[in-house]
């Protein structure tokens, strides 16, 4: 199969050219377009045949590899601001009046049904479930912050 999308992405162009970088392989065109990444990486460079303009590799000389990505590591300065900008975006909270130690009910005057959806949102935003018994007692963004880092295994 990799042989198959190799030739197509080949083919698809009149004049080729192999561009080696480390960890894909790219097939550019002469004309200066946006590489194509492909996701094998080209094993050696000698059996390369060139046939009509066109600079051809064998399969046997790709390797499957695999391209990661994540997140950056989260600490507590990222997590605080997380939650500080889920929280903006809440409708019912003015920005203004909102501080890490602001308390929900006392402070910006919202309800428990208030809490519960700005549970629901930063549940979302970092991609776990808090259980109600927990999202009860989380009634600042500071408390929520120490919540998540607790969670998340932060520590600074």
């Amino acid at each position: 199969m990799a042989s198959r999308v190799l030739a197509k992405c080949v083919r698809s162009v009149a004049r080729q050219s192999v561009k080696l970088s480390q960890g894909s392989f790219a097939v550019k065109a002469a004309t200066g377009a946006r590489p194509i990444q492909h996701p094998f990486s080209v094993l050696s460079c000698s059996k390369k045949t060139r046939q009509n303009d066109l600079i051809w590799v064998s399969s046997s000389q790709l390797q499957p590899c695999r391209l990661y990505g994540d997140l950056p590591p989260l600490t507590l300065e990222t997590i605080k601001d997380r939650v500080l900008y889920v929280l903006k975006l809440y409708d019912k909270i003015n920005p203004e009046k909102l501080e890490t130690t602001s308390h929900f009910m006392k402070d910006l005057g919202l309800d428990s049904l208030d809490q519960v959806e700005i549970i629901m949102a930063l549940e979302d935003e970092f991609g776990f479930e808090i259980p109600d018994a927990e999202a009860e007692k989380l009634m600042s963004p500071q408390e929520i912050v120490h919540y998540i880092a607790d969670k998340k295994d932060v520590y600074e």
